[in-house]
């Protein structure tokens, strides 16, 4: 199982190398701006960043923690099947992350500055869900949980929807309709929050 904890670390470095660091790059040389925003709400806020910083920390040390032989992949997980499985699931959820977050154009942000306004964007895949790049990160989050899947990927995975369900709910909503008004209204009103159909605000 050693093998299969260094294709995780792989997916990993992968992971933020193309979800956070590439497309940081990219938004900087486009716009001046590295696209990633200061902490500036309430309680609710920093909650919920430091929330999925410490999510992240837990998943990423579930291949470590393997690998170290500090902690086993769940008996009923062992197949080498579902390991290959999760392997192409988070390849795709990096992918789509990467395409989301290009569809979004000029206004990814990673955080949210209530001093800024950006353009609702409804088009694309978006059209179809109002969060794809959270859909797509939950999808390699699964993913690379099935590659290594030992209590601390478990524990880790479910961290990390928690911290993205508190910020979509509780930071940027609020924030989307106090910025676009009946606009975001609307848009929420037809459109899935993370799976196109579900979690409509009506």
């Amino acid at each position: 199982m050693d093998g299969v904890a260094v294709v995780a670390l792989a997916l990993f470095a992968a992971f933020g190398v193309f979800g956070f660091g590439w497309r940081s790059w990219l938004q900087y040389r486009r716009t001046g701006s590295t696209g990633f925003r200061r902490i500036r709400g309430g309680v609710t806020e920093w909650v919920a960043g430091a929330g999925f910083a410490v999510a992240l920390a837990v998943a990423a040390s579930a291949p470590i923690l393997q690998l170290c032989h500090v902690v086993a992949p769940l008996r009923a997980l062992t197949a080498g099947w579902i390991q290959y499985v999760g392997i192409v699931v988070a390849i795709l959820g990096i992918a789509a992350t990467v395409y989301a977050q290009l569809e979004m154009g000029d206004s990814w942000r990673i955080g949210v500055d209530e001093r800024e306004t950006t353009s609702l964007v409804r088009t694309g895949v978006f059209r179809q869900v109002r969060n794809p790049i959270y859909t797509a990160m939950f999808t390699f989050g699964f993913g690379v949980t099935l590659v290594t899947p030992n209590p601390v990927a478990c524990v880790g995975f479910i961290l990390v929807v928690a911290s993205i369900e508190l910020q979509v709910r509780c930071v940027e909503e609020p924030h989307l309709l106090r910025t676009h008004g009946h606009a975001y209204r609307a848009y929420a009103a037809s459109t899935g929050r993370f799976v196109s159909g579900v979690g409509r605000i009506r």
